[in-house]
Order: structure tokens, then C-alpha cells, then sequence
């Protein structure tokens, strides 16, 4: 069936209390997510057109379909589609990727599922609960990294390590517990290292 058969088949009416109901819920759901723990985390907005907007139209895509003869199967396989989309013109993180994943699925579920509204808050706070859990420093010690640019080169040796690690704390402030060194410039008398510690 094609895109014109299933516009056809589809009735505007059917955009009902029912439709505007699934999407209230799975607007708030993603606006805690996203507003409440992922920007309260980052404070990042830069992708907050990514996440509204690919959770949006997989909601209205997915409702759209569900209204026509459709498989499970086809179903899982346009999700798939959407969750492995990036942006070529700029890297995305594992953690934004992660909640790009998390709006897909939230628009997904809200849009498809057969139980009640009840059941659609349920799961959407769930997901919510847990990536609070695991976002939040309280219940998970959280490592964070940084890239520095070190012009000592002679403590970069292995022998010298404890006294890099000494130093990087000094310079920085920085409570690091571990290091990795990437790379060495003998001809600049620099090194790139990465330098782990866990957040206050």
C-alpha cells in the first residue's frame, strides 16, 4: 500500500480527543525528560529541535499507520529507520544519541499502544524514573572527562605518571583519578591527554 492509497483510506476525522489525548501525554513525558533531567544534567539547548521534533513526527508517522493494515514487524522496522538517523554535520554523543532514542520510543509507544491511557503513563514514567536514577549523581557516581593539552612532556613518561597526575590535579583543580594519554608531540614538546574524575 502506498502513501497515497493510505491518505485515501485515512480520515482527517479521526484526528479526534483520542489522538490529541496520547499526544498531551507523550508531550509532557518528553518535556520532563528533556527539560527536567537532560537540559538540568547538560544545559544543553542546541538539540532540543532534535528531540521535540523527531519524537513529534514519529508520533503523528506512527499514528497515522496504525490506522491502516499494518505489521508489528513494519512497525519496529520504521522505528529502527528513525533511530539510527545522525546528523553529518555534526558528531552526536552516545548520551544524546541516547535520548534522541528515548523521544523516539516515548512517540512510538504513546502513539501505537493498544492500552489504556493509564497504562501509557505508566510506561512513559517509568522511563522517566529511570533515566532520572541513572542521570542523577546521588544514586551513580558520575565520571566526566576532559581534554587537555599538556606542555610538561617530560612527566608524560610511564615512570613519571603518579607526578603527571599530581600536576594535572594542581593545574586544573580537578578531583582526576585516571588519565589517557593520546597523543605526543616531541617536536612541540606538548601531549594530548584525557583526563577522568568523577563530579562533586
Amino acid at each position: 500500500m502506498n502513501l497515497l492509497q493510505i491518505l485515501n483510506n485515512f480520515s482527517f476525522t479521526e484526528l479526534n480527543a483520542a489522538m490529541g489525548f496520547r499526544y498531551v501525554i507523550n508531550m509532557v513525558a518528553v518535556f520532563v525528560l528533556i527539560r527536567g533531567i537532560y537540559y538540568n544534567t547538560y544545559h544543553r539547548k542546541d538539540l532540543f529541535l532534535t528531540f521535540f521534533s523527531f519524537n513529534t513526527i514519529i508520533f503523528f508517522v506512527t499514528y497515522l499507520l496504525n490506522k491502516v493494515e499494518m505489521t508489528t514487524g513494519a512497525a519496529f522496522g520504521l522505528f529502527a529507520v528513525f533511530s539510527i538517523l545522525r546528523y553529518r554535520t555534526e558528531g552526536i554523543s552516545a548520551k544524546d544519541m541516547t535520548y534522541v532514542f528515548l523521544c523516539i520510543a516515548i512517540g512510538l509507544l504513546t502513539a501505537v499502544s493498544n492500552g489504556s491511557w493509564l497504562d501509557e503513563l505508566l510506561i512513559c514514567a517509568l522511563i522517566i524514573i529511570l533515566t532520572y536514577l541513572l542521570e542523577s549523581s546521588k544514586w551513580v557516581k558520575k565520571e566526566s572527562s576532559k581534554t587537555v593539552y599538556y606542555d610538561n612532556i617530560q612527566l608524560v613518561h610511564e615512570s613519571n605518571k603518579e607526578k603527571l597526575l599530581q600536576d594535572l590535579i594542581l593545574r586544573t583543580g580537578l578531583t582526576i583519578h585516571r588519565i589517557e594519554i593520546v597523543d605526543i608531540d616531541f617536536l612541540k614538546d606538548s601531549s594530548k591527554i584525557i583526563v577522568f574524575y568523577f563530579e562533586k
